[in-house]
């Protein structure tokens, strides 16, 4: 039996940024065209007949907003029928976990404006974009469950409580998941993916200095390639 179809593939991009002073921020723009006029929405649009997925992701991310991130990993595919007004849409998401400050933002094509939103004042976004953001949201805190991530947006030498209040502005109010301090310190030490360093910097509020530690990425890639990975800190139940 013959099947017809009119389906179109397009693809979304969930780029999460993180400062100290601001916390976890989503990179939005700002529709130019309907359906959604002057809409936010995340970065994205039509793929091309001759390009991949990965290609296109990237060339919408930078097209719209002058962003350009070498690797984002595929989160989800989005095929409701009616996800967008025009016609059958099937979107296949992606995410990255940046450092906003390191980017010149600059909306073009069907970018009105481009911006970096606070994860907990987001605007009402267009077509399923809100659920996308909480899925990759939920996609990241799982994952951090398990992996150690988000050492790229730390400088390159930090305190132990600099990379706490990373861990806790992913989390949020996410009350299912706990951050045994002691234990987790412990554990990646033990993992040796952080090195302590004969270093220490005066922290804001504090009255003494903190130790500082590094990333040891040659022992990150080597565990993870391994599979070495265990709970890093639990689910409440």
């Amino acid at each position: 039996m013959a099947i017809e179809q009119h389906i179109l593939l397009a693809v979304d991009a969930l780029v999460l940024g993180y400062t100290p002073d601001s916390g976890l921020s989503a990179l939005l723009i700002k529709r130019r065209y309907s359906p959604f006029e002057k809409m936010w929405a995340l970065p994205g649009g039509f793929v091309k007949d001759d390009e991949s997925l990965e290609d296109a992701v990237s060339r919408e991310l930078e097209e719209e907003t002058g962003v350009k991130i070498e690797y984002l990993e595929q989160l989800y595919s989005f095929g409701k029928p009616d996800r967008d007004p025009r016609r059958r849409v099937v979107s296949v998401s992606y995410y990255a976990l940046v450092k906003p400050d390191i980017y010149q933002l600059h909306a073009t094509t069907d970018a009105e404006d481009v911006g970096w939103f606070d994860i907990n004042k987001l605007p009402e976004l267009a077509f399923d974009h809100r659920h996308i953001l909480e899925m990759g949201l939920d996609r990241v805190r799982n994952k951090m469950t398990y992996e150690p991530i988000g050492f790229n947006l730390l400088d390159e030498k930090f305190a132990f409580a600099d990379l706490l209040k990373l861990y806790e502005a992913i989390i949020g109010d996410n009350k299912k998941l706990i951050i045994d301090r002691a234990n987790f310190k412990k554990k990646l030490k033990s993992l040796g993916i952080i090195e302590e360093l004969p270093e220490s910097r005066k922290q804001p509020g504090s009255g003494r200095p903190a130790r500082l530690y590094r990333f040891n990425r040659e022992q990150y890639f080597e565990k993870k390639n391994r599979g070495v990975f265990e709970m890093l800190f639990p689910h409440r139940s």
